[in-house]
């Protein structure tokens, strides 16, 4: 039987500017590059609602709003990215420890063993994508195939919100059909380059020796020669310090009496627990996380000398939440420890895992 990888893709939908939609409503619906003005600068990123006018990122600000009269231009908050890329990943070493960030809103993960001991990658992702729907309010995509370029292929297949798998059956014929300027990591001057000399699609692609590919891509002509053949050996690279343990989530009806809020809160407590049981870390930070209904977000913390035992967490918790009356009614709750007494670092990853494959992905 066939021994084969099965690794998700996971992008962020429009990361940047899903999330200043997302903490500023009056932002929803409109055309929204993050980055540059009207005059000067570049975008950084766009909204599905600008990619409709051909606003892209890299763009001149001058450009964008040309095509797009009405865009809206924000500033960059890289800090608030960064703080919910870190919630998205913590989501995914639930199910993983390999896990490569390839940025703040795309990662590979290996889920060939998972912690969840689930033989189906396709409904992983599905999970996955799901969670971070309901905890962190952002939408994104998947693709899961045996090999990262392929993965990371199937991703785009259908965008935004919305997942795809290549099976190893599937792979040649699929890469075949392929435009040449949709296969990961040939970009758009090799592409052109490509195209000159008769490659259009993965087909033409395939037409060409290794020794010709090399001779005109230098090294590349190898990766090329093997990618639309569907070889790609490449393994997920964790490359994780862990620094925080949290639960958290988002509820159906935002809260607004005591009595709600510690139920809520008893419940996380109990899944935070369990997550320290599974993995034996101690923190010696206690945070709460209040998300209201206005989406801003507000963080209250607490530090001991010592690691606290569990029913200190939760009574840490009890004291930050009476700290100050909460301003509005709440959509999230999360508790997390930081200061931790274990790093795991990527050494402690072993070597890759393998499982039969049984025609599924």
């Amino acid at each position: 039987m066939e021994k084969v990888r099965k690794i998700i893709h996971v992008d962020m939908d429009a990361f940047y500017a899903s999330v200043e939609q997302m903490d500023n409503p009056d932002l929803r619906g409109k055309p929204v590059a993050v980055g540059g003005n009207r005059e000067r600068g570049v975008v950084a990123a766009a909204s599905y609602e600008a990619r409709f006018y051909g606003v892209r990122s890299a763009m001149s600000g001058k450009l964008a709003a040309l095509k797009c009269p009405k865009l809206v231009f924000v500033k960059p908050r890289f800090d608030r990215y960064k703080e919910l890329s870190n919630q998205i990943r913590e989501i995914f070493y639930d199910y993983t420890d390999l896990v490569e960030p390839l940025s703040l809103d795309e990662a590979f993960l290996d889920v060939t063993e998972n912690k969840v001991n689930n033989p189906s990658a396709t409904l992983i992702a599905q999970e996955i994508r799901g969670r971070i729907r309901e905890e962190v309010g952002l939408n994104a995509s998947a693709g899961i195939s045996y090999n990262k370029f392929l993965a990371k292929t199937a991703s785009d297949i259908n965008k935004p919100n919305g997942q795809a798998v290549i099976l190893p059956k599937e792979a040649e014929a699929f890469l075949e059909k392929l435009p040449i300027e949709k296969f990961f990591g040939i970009g758009k001057v090799t592409a052109e380059k490509m195209k000159s000399i008769g490659i259009h699609n993965g087909h033409d692609l395939k037409q060409f020796s290794i020794q010709y590919l090399t001779k005109k891509f230098g090294k590349s002509g190898l990766h090329f020669f093997n990618i639309v053949r569907g070889i790609h050996l490449s393994e997920v690279q964790p490359n994780r310090i862990r620094k925080s343990l949290s639960a958290e989530n988002t509820f159906e009806k935002d809260l607004s009496d005591r009595v709600s809020f510690e139920a809520a809160l008893l419940e996380i407590f109990e899944e935070l627990k369990r997550r320290i049981n599974r993995t034996g870390i101690k923190g010696r930070t206690v945070t709460l996380k209040i998300k209201y209904s206005d989406f801003t977000i507000q963080t209250r913390s607490k530090t001991f000398e010592q690691y606290p035992e569990e029913q200190k967490i939760w009574e840490t918790v009890m004291d930050l939440l009476q700290q100050d009356a909460l301003a509005l009614p709440v959509r999230l709750f999360g508790i997390g420890l930081s200061n931790l007494n274990v790093e795991i670092e990527q050494e402690h990853f072993g070597e890759q895992l393998w499982i039969d494959f049984d025609g599924e992905l």
